[in-house]
């Protein structure tokens, strides 16, 4: 029983960190740019979330829906404005700008919410009990796990098997001779980076549950981030998901079973996947 209570919270905490992960996956491993801000953007969705709930009695559904596309509106801005310049600057320049993108995000939502973490917002069906035959569970964790399975399904058509994702990899791969074939590069890119940052915002609205908004949200789980991006595999969809999964599941089974190094067990496995598998669990086929 307590091994079956591990595995579903780490597999829906394992679908909160894909989620949010996947578009710094695109951002990263696609289109090659290093978005140390993205968790900025998830953090901005569960507050707009929050913000939508409480003071203007939106539906649970429709305030992460609205938070979504709020934050790839915003994310869409940023990269015509502040991420395109830095195209072709480099790596330094890319990590140094949305590293000082953090802090700047930290301070706002320090001064418009105040310090504290934001109390959790979840509607009455997402608080009770399921009955799964054998035992109860929270129906909020089942949610999502339904809705990240919905959502891998969905992205994995888009990314894999669709004309879209084959024009985005032709376009990072030649820039050139994607524009000389008809492909707007640069639309696809401003799209690209649309959809990854509205993931961001829809992630950290409907995982406010288990990742709580607060100020340093950002800056808290950085690394968390990013583990699940180098682990999966740059540019990877497939790994993305199976190293969240994989995250969510070790993280949740050492707190239950070995509490006293529950923060450390994580990161010896992690150190020791990247010496086994440099490229990721899942690379694409390019990086193996």
């Amino acid at each position: 029983m307590l091994l079956f209570t591990i595995l579903l919270d780490g597999i829906a905490y394992g679908m909160v960190l894909f989620l949010i992960s996947v578009g710094l996956t695109v951002t990263m491993g696609l289109m090659r740019v290093v978005n140390l801000a993205h968790g900025s953007f998830a953090m901005l969705g569960g507050y707009l979330s929050s913000v939508m709930i409480r003071h203007y009695g939106v539906p649970f559904i429709w305030s992460t829906l609205g938070a979504a596309i709020v934050c790839g509106l915003i994310g869409g801005l940023a990269e015509l404005t502040i991420y395109r310049p830095l195209y072709r600057k480099g790596d330094l320049a890319q990590v140094l700008l949305t590293f000082g993108m953090i802090f700047v995000s930290i301070a706002a939502m320090t001064l418009l919410f105040g310090p504290t973490p934001v109390a959790e917002s979840m509607p009455k069906w997402l608080e009770g009990q399921i009955d799964l035959g054998f035992r109860t569970y929270p129906s909020y964790r089942l949610f999502l796990i339904g809705v990240g399975t919905l959502l891998a399904i969905v992205l994995y058509f888009i990314i894999e098997r669709s004309l879209f994702g084959a024009r985005l990899r032709a376009a990072v791969d030649d820039p050139g001779m994607a524009r000389a074939l008809g492909i707007n590069v640069n639309l696809l890119f401003t799209l690209t980076f649309i959809g990854g940052c509205a993931l961001a915002g829809f992630g950290g609205a409907i995982g406010a549950g288990i990742l709580p908004i607060e100020p340093f949200y950002a800056l808290k789980y950085l690394v968390l981030f990013l583990v699940v991006v180098v682990i999966g595999g740059l540019g990877s969809f497939r790994g993305s998901l199976a190293a969240a999964l994989s995250v969510g599941i070790l993280d949740t089974a050492g707190k239950y079973l070995v509490p006293q190094l529950g923060s450390f067990l994580l990161w010896f496995i992690v150190f020791g996947l990247l010496l086994w598998r440099p490229n990721g669990l899942l690379p694409p086929k390019s990086a193996t």
